[in-house]
């Protein structure tokens, strides 16, 4: 599954599961969550922690190819305003970061001294922008989590000695690798759709598709009903049905990229969570529900683990849609989904 979709988004909401277990599910049925967890963080680890589409577990296959993102983040670029500003004006506080880490490793943030910030959650004291400027720079990575919070150790501690060793492709070699597995993943995509996956700066991927195109990796498309030019990956084929039941974390691939979501399903999504509860319209946690090769309704979800109770607050038909050709196979898969979960009953 890592092979066909090449990165899976992070995400720290919990109030069904924590999303990065969702794209295996939706797309493999129940299978044991454990496995995840050791192939990001067990002895034989195949994924790594980085920065892919936002904060994502990779393939380890994938790290070379994200280290010129590295080396310009160790410059202060391609971050954010917090951690450029790290970057070039507390080189002293990363070295000391990176000693203590190298000396102490594996650490959390709250094993270090002055970790603890003020106010919201995004308070972050200098210590936290700084292990996240050093784990932007790859100088730190991920050894394990400890409930959601990240455990810091050094790549040599941690990665494979193979994937070390491998060679370093220039920019533009590892931007068209990249290019290349989000066209294989997207199947048909626009410039900014293959540029949105990997999150390329704009010239890069405009670039790096170009090249592509003009080298036949990538075929220049038209789709009836959208402006512009779409592109198919070398090889890609038209299957002859989609025969899809499936419930998407509102950060799966199929979906992250709003404007093509809203473009090819007709399926204007936005996770509400941040919006105040009088004013969201489907709820604080919506799950799209695909069937077939439609969107066809969403589903605003939460595991009650307190009473083992998988609860649908609200299920909301998308228009045209007619409730009673969706019920029973929603039904279906909310009940697998509760028995994944282990939860004892699915309350609608």
């Amino acid at each position: 599954m890592f092979a066909r979709v090449g990165v899976i988004q992070i995400d720290s909401v919990n109030v069904l599961v924590r999303s990065h277990y969702l794209p295996a599910f939706s797309r493999l049925g129940a299978y044991d969550a454990a496995l995840l967890e050791r192939a990001a963080y067990g002895r034989d680890r195949m994924l790594f922690e980085y920065w892919g589409h936002e904060a994502s577990l990779l393939p380890l296959e994938l790290q070379p190819l994200l280290r010129w993102r590295m080396e310009r983040a160790k410059r202060g670029l391609g971050t954010w305003g917090r951690i450029a500003r790290a970057v070039h004006d507390e080189p002293g506080l990363l070295k000391r970061l990176r000693a203590t880490i190298a000396e102490r490793g594996p650490i959390a943030a709250s094993g270090i001294d002055g970790a603890r910030g003020k106010g919201s959650w995004w308070g972050w004291s200098d210590v936290k922008i700084g292990l996240e400027a050093l784990f932007w720079s790859g100088e730190i990575t991920t050894a394990y989590r400890k409930g959601f919070e990240r455990v810091y150790d050094l790549p040599e501690r941690v990665l494979p000695r193979a994937i070390l060793d491998a060679p370093t492709p220039s920019e533009a070699d590892a931007q068209r690798e990249l290019v290349r597995i989000a066209a294989r993943a997207l199947g048909v995509a626009s410039e900014r759709d293959l540029r949105d996956y990997f999150r390329l700066d704009l010239a890069d991927a405009r670039a790096r598709v170009a090249e592509l195109a003009d080298a036949g990796e990538l075929e220049r498309v038209q789709v009836e009903g959208l402006r512009g030019d779409r592109y198919l990956a070398r090889g890609a084929r038209l299957p002859r049905r989609v025969d899809a039941r499936a419930l998407l974390s509102p950060f799966d691939s199929l979906i992250w990229h709003r404007p093509r979501t809203a473009e090819l399903f007709a399926f204007d999504f936005r996770l509400e969570i941040y919006t105040p509860q009088h004013k969201r319209v489907h709820g604080y946690y919506v799950l799209p529900f695909l069937l077939g090769d439609r969107l066809v309704a969403r589903v605003d979800l939460k595991f009650d683990r307190a009473a083992g109770v998988l609860r649908a607050i609200a299920v909301h038909a998308e228009p045209g849609v007619r409730k009673r050709d969706v019920r029973a196979d929603l039904h279906d898969e909310l009940h697998a989904m509760a028995r994944w979960l282990g939860a004892r009953d699915v309350g609608v």
